[in-house]
């Protein structure tokens, strides 16, 4: 038997998980730890410079930074308010363009949160509905395109707890290092595996993407169709969703062109308009072909005649052909015309750098209300009145219509690290909520816990953003 005194430990209190932490030992967050008895929050306070742009070098009243701005308090590094009766752990004051402000900051435990994946590509990743997974385990699903990307929704309460544990611990994982924009590996049931990293482009099926389509086929149509009617009798720009056929399009029509006969197959929309022309897939413009020439049906005798040409394209422009209709009408490939070479080029040039984008979104609950005020409805209406601005890590939040406050923040605008977890499973996130101190004292706020921001910031990080400063007056109903 040892003689050796038992080690003292102490329970945390910061989530409902309540680990019992011995000295010098951090709890199964790794947020928080014991040192010396004391419970401690181990990364740092963090404050921004918001608005800071860069100054000119030697310029007026320069102080020797490289950014100008005004610290705004972030709730990183704060802690929690849990349990929910617990004031925020910081509600500072400042006079912010002579208006007396209140910021008050709290990591919120969101059990109800998840992320809005953006993936510019054309290619085709899986069916809406289908089911996103990360380790084997589903995460969320695809949800329905936009133009030119393919949108995932990832998280949410039904992942995190309704499914089984390693479900929610993977869900939790997954969140955790998308909004820290880390790169993740995820595959679609029955479509595409994908390694997305927010502000990177997304990696599908092992092939970077590099652009994003400049539009649908009809758009680039109508786009493009004045420098493309010279140097072709009939230019088809092959899309999964919309495919364009100049002569049709009225963009054709306008400029004097006669129908060619050189037809698509799929549904007919409008003139020069096709639908379904492929199945989708990872080839031109989204679909499955990787030899335009098989969107084509045989050419029309009245209309089509040998030796026209024919120019395809894709909607991105890395995929360009240009054809002959021989004797028997069909198409023959030759050589790209070195003006046909540079409009694909052009196609490309107007095509934008393809980026996943990571948005957080969570619905602020009871214990974020609660550190802010002992009425909650009060914050809320505060917000929907817009007297309070509501930030995630200093970056500006969307904030969603109807009950309740739900936020939306592009992770790319807070900074690196911002976000943590508890493993209840719960993303740990920072969320700031500013006002004007007389609105502040008017909806209950817990006025014995406002301190000077001077008092607080001394020790803090600091980082430079230029997001918008949350607390500028254009920001609230009565500054408009």
């Amino acid at each position: 038997m040892s003689d050796a005194p038992e080690v003292a430990k102490i329970r945390c209190d910061a989530c409902p998980v309540l680990c019992y932490i011995a000295e010098g030992r951090a709890g199964a967050c790794d947020r928080y730890a014991n040192h010396g008895g004391e419970l401690v929050r181990l990364d740092p306070l963090t404050a921004i410079e918001a608005g800071a742009p860069a100054v000119p070098f030697l310029g007026e009243a320069w102080d020797g930074g490289i950014v100008r701005g005004r610290p705004f308090l972030t709730a990183i590094g704060a802690g929690t308010t849990y349990p929910d009766y617990k004031p925020a752990p910081f509600i500072v004051s400042e006079e912010v363009e002579g208006v007396d402000m209140v910021t008050v900051v709290t990591e919120g435990i969101f059990s109800y949160c998840g992320v809005k994946l953006k993936i510019d590509t054309d290619r085709h990743i899986g069916e809406e509905r289908a089911i996103v997974r990360a380790e084997g385990e589903p995460v969320g699903h695809v949800t329905t395109s936009e133009y030119g990307s393919r949108m995932l929704s990832l998280g949410g309460v039904e992942h995190l707890t309704g499914g089984g544990k390693a479900e929610g611990r993977v869900t939790c994982a997954t969140l955790l290092a998308l909004c820290n924009r880390e790169a993740v590996e995820l595959s679609v049931e029955g479509g595409a595996t994908m390694v997305v990293q927010a502000g990177r482009a997304p990696l599908i099926d092992g092939k970077e993407e590099r652009l994003m389509r400049v539009g649908c086929g009809s758009a680039a149509i109508g786009m493009f169709a004045k420098q493309w009617a010279p140097h072709a009798d009939e230019v088809i720009v092959v899309d999964d969703h919309i495919t364009g056929v100049l002569s049709e399009h009225q963009a054709g029509r306008m400029l004097g062109l006669e129908p060619t006969g050189i037809r698509v197959k799929g549904r007919r929309s409008t003139p020069g308009r096709y639908f379904q022309v492929a199945e989708p897939g990872a080839g031109w413009g989204g679909t499955d072909v990787t030899d335009p020439r098989a969107i084509l049906r045989p050419s029309d005798p009245k209309k089509a005649r040998p030796g026209m040409t024919l120019f395809m394209v894709s909607t991105t422009g890395e995929d360009a052909a240009f054809f002959r209709l021989n004797e028997a009408l069909e198409p023959v490939e030759e050589d790209l015309p070195p003006a046909l070479l540079a409009s694909a080029e052009r196609v490309r040039e107007n095509c934008e750098p393809a980026l996943t984008s990571v948005l957080f979104m969570a619905g602020a609950g009871g214990s974020l209300r609660s550190g802010v005020t002992e009425n909650p409805v009060g914050l809320t209406r505060a917000v929907r009145g817009m007297l309070s601005n509501v930030t995630i890590g200093g970056a500006p939040a969307y904030l969603w219509p109807g009950g309740g406050i739900t936020v939306m923040a592009d992770v790319t605008e807070t900074p690196a690290n911002a976000f943590g977890y508890v493993p209840t499973p719960a993303l740990v996130a920072p969320i700031e909520f500013t006002l004007r101190l007389s609105d502040y004292l008017a909806l209950g706020g817990h006025a014995d816990e406002v301190r000077p921001l001077a008092e607080v910031i001394g020790g803090a990080r600091r980082e430079a953003s230029a997001a918008p400063d949350p607390r500028a007056s254009r920001n609230f109903r009565w500054g408009r």
